[in-house]
């Protein structure tokens, strides 16, 4: 069984709706005539396997990948107005429920949510776990600069505790991209420290300790955190004000979190397995983006160094067991 936790889906009716109405995304065609998607910082082009799900299908079913968690990728819609938010927020996870019950288990999804509005976000929250049969929802890294760890989000992390969710942190431009503007180090290295940023923030400040039923899924590997955690604990043993919303060492909280395999280094995998355990580690390719590989992801994981039962596990038993999926 091989299920990929971490890719990425345009609904036709998103862009449909981006190009309808007055948005902070603009969208223009490439040489090709796939959509871009231009978004302050940033741009993504949206290939047919981003927007087409039955061409998709098809590339599932030759890569024999069982099934593909379906997530909105950035902008995100908490870069709009929070009205404007909401609306695209439902829009999409309306669309994201018809292709998995037209299209399961071929596909299961996590929720998109307008979280430039943490109060509507909790109420998607729940209509997208308790209407649409979701696990819970995907989070950006940062809200349009501001931290997962803000207190404006406890409403949202109280429903989220509430309901037992599945929150996947994934990153969008960090709050400041000075010296990432060349080379796409923005992509390459600020992704991977938004995210470690917004695990090692959220534990300081309390958020796994006051809402343990959360499950956290972190993008990429979680970033650097397997490789700085041992760093984390320092500061916590250091600094008292590291240990004041946070009862036990961050490495205690970071090792039950989940991580993807967006990262296809196999070394790079087995010190995340070493870190957290083969059970927390989730296979995920980043399809259809420039920089994922549903056979990359294959491959680093056939060539990681663990047990065939570790393996199963990683390759799909782990995101079954978490989602909820048979």
């Amino acid at each position: 069984m091989l299920i990929d936790i971490h890719n990425h889906y345009y609904p036709p009716a998103y862009l449909d709706a981006l190009r309808e109405s007055d948005s902070v995304v603009r969208l223009t065609e490439d040489k090709d005539g796939n959509p871009c998607v231009h978004y302050p910082g940033d741009y993504n082009v949206a290939v047919r396997g981003h927007r087409d799900i039955a061409y998709r299908q098809t590339v599932l079913e030759r890569e024999g990948v069982d099934t593909q968690v379906i997530t909105l990728t950035t902008p995100g819609t908490h870069v709009e107005a929070p009205a404007r938010a909401a609306q695209l927020a439902r829009l999409v996870n309306d669309a994201f429920a018809a292709v998995v019950r037209e299209r399961g288990p071929r596909f299961a999804a996590l929720a998109t949510l307008p979280l430039c509005d943490p109060a509507a976000s909790a109420i998607e929250l729940r209509r997208a776990m308790t209407e649409l049969g979701f696990a819970g929802a995907m989070l950006f890294a940062n809200v349009n600069g501001v931290a997962l760890a803000d207190a404006r989000f406890e409403p949202l992390y109280a429903e989220a505790d509430r309901l037992g969710a599945v929150l996947h942190i994934h990153p969008t431009n960090p709050a400041s991209v000075t010296g990432m503007t060349e080379y796409w180090l923005t992509a390459l290295v600020g992704f991977l420290f938004d995210t470690s940023l917004a695990a090692a923030h959220l534990v300081f400040a309390g958020v796994p300790e006051r809402y343990p039923r959360i499950r956290w899924v972190l993008a990429h590997l979680g970033g650097a955190i397997p490789y700085i955690a041992e760093r984390l604990d320092r500061g916590w043993h250091a600094f008292p004000d590291c240990r004041v919303n946070a009862r036990r060492p961050p490495s205690e909280y970071l090792r039950e979190f989940y991580y993807d395999t967006v990262n296809f280094d196999p070394a790079a995998l087995r010190l995340a397995v070493d870190f957290a355990g083969a059970g927390h580690v989730l296979a995920g390719s980043d399809y259809p983006h420039m920089i994922g590989s549903i056979p990359l992801m294959k491959e680093s994981l056939a060539a990681v160094r663990v047990t065939p039962e570790e393996r199963a596990k990683i390759l799909g038993g782990n995101t079954a067991a978490l989602l909820g999926l048979a």
